[in-house]
């Protein structure tokens, strides 16, 4: 009787799937690129075809203030809550907003193309897909009339990009969720369970403008800068030193990605800001990576004649871990996976960053999975010509109905 239910769960994912296909399409469509991180839109419209679905839909619209603050025009949270009975609140953690498109594309990176299987357009991949997948899931269990002892809540939100503070953290830290398990958005074959975090640090290097002509009279900020930019790229070099026990992670990095300042081609600059991205392996202490990359700003500039320096925090996510409790989940996931992809489906880290940790943080067990490839670079995450298999989504939606079955399955 229980294989029977969950083969009827099974079947109603394969007849809905042309509309789930459709529904990813919907969500390309619409643009939540972050930033600018005008993201309410996109929200609305995702509402709008969940309850098309026959899901109720709660909204959680962030304060303009709180928007603001994390570098964003506005945000909605959605979450969908699904009750099949007495027992654990199981949370499905997706996000709609995406980077920026970028140059390089072959196609609209809006229009949901499909070539070839794939479909192609920013977000597709990441990770607009597991709105699609986990929507599906839950719409298709609820199809079969299975009786499960729990609860199934989808937490759509919109602040991934910008550190997730706003998004999943705000639904944990005011109690508008209080999950038992979590399952965030993934993007291969592989179940994560842990992932690099990540320091933002801007320094601002200062000095004193003058004329061209006569540059003795100043002081030039962007030689002091190349001077930093000269003893970061030597501290770059001794990470490789470092390696995390964790598969798929290895050793932290660091990247230089934004330059600017100077006032004019005839002005000494007296101003250059940098921004730092520096990723950080699990076994790390974020505190004590941020004191070492301070350390290094401060031996590089201080004494140059006429220099000043400052450094802020822009960000700091920090490194998501396997917690008490998750590594039963993970098994269950993997397995799950292995009988629907039909290969080994490892348990491993990625060096990225994503919303995982403010479940994990708060204490909850929680992995990573969702659609995608044998690999994210097959995905062209955060690439041009961004793409997802539609076979893959049709498997993860289909691993997503055993994974929730198995969890919340009565005695």
């Amino acid at each position: 009787m229980t294989g029977d239910t969950l083969a009827r769960a099974l079947d109603a994912v394969d007849s809905a799937f042309p509309q789930e296909t459709a529904f990813l399409a919907e969500l390309v469509r619409v643009p939540s690129d972050n930033p600018p991180g005008d993201c309410a839109p996109h929200a609305e419209r995702t509402a709008a075809l969940l309850e098309q679905l026959g899901f109720t839909v709660a909204r959680d619209p962030v304060p303009e203030a709180d928007a603001e603050a994390h570098g964003m025009v506005s945000a909605t949270n959605l979450i969908v809550r699904h009750r099949f009975g007495d027992g654990p609140v199981l949370a499905l953690n997706a996000h709609g907003d995406v980077v920026p498109p970028g140059e390089g594309w072959t196609t609209d990176p809006y229009g949901a193309e499909i070539r070839d299987g794939w479909m192609y357009g920013r977000g597709v991949a990441v990770s607009k897909s597991d709105f699609a997948t986990y929507a599906f899931a839950l719409r298709a269990l609820v199809a079969s009339g299975v009786q499960l002892s729990g609860t199934v809540e989808l937490h759509l939100t919109y602040d991934e990009e910008a550190g997730g503070e706003i998004g999943p953290r705000r639904l944990l830290d005011t109690g508008l969720s209080k999950p038992d398990f979590a399952i965030c958005a993934g993007f291969s074959y592989a179940v994560t369970v842990a992932h690099n975090g990540c320091l933002h640090l801007e320094v601002t290097v200062t000095g004193t403008s003058a004329h061209a002509a006569r540059p003795d009279t100043g002081h030039d900020a962007l030689e002091a800068a190349s001077t930093l930019l000269a003893a970061l790229y030597a501290y770059r070099k001794g990470l490789a030193d470092i390696h995390s026990a964790v598969p798929g992670i290895d050793s932290p990095s660091m990247v230089i990605g934004l330059i600017s300042g100077g006032i004019n081609t005839n002005v000494v600059p007296d101003k250059v800001t940098l921004r730092i991205d520096r990723r950080i392996v699990p076994e790390e202490d974020c505190e004590a990576v941020e004191a070492e990359l301070k350390a290094v700003v401060a031996r590089a500039l201080d004494g140059l004649p006429g220099i000043g320096w400052r450094t802020q925090r822009v960000l700091l996510a920090r490194p998501f871990g396997p917690v008490h409790g998750s590594d039963a989940l993970a098994a269950t996931v993997a397995e799950a996976a292995q009988v629907e992809l039909g290969v080994d489906v490892p348990l491993e880290g990625v060096p990225l960053y994503a919303d995982a940790r403010h479940y994990a943080a708060a204490g909850i067990p929680t992995v990573m999975y969702g659609a995608g490839p044998s690999t994210l670079l097959e995905a062209n995450g955060h690439r041009a010509d961004e793409r997802v298999a539609l076979e893959d989504l049709r498997k993860a939606t289909r691993v997503i109905v055993r994974v929730l079955f198995r969890l919340l399955e009565r005695a």
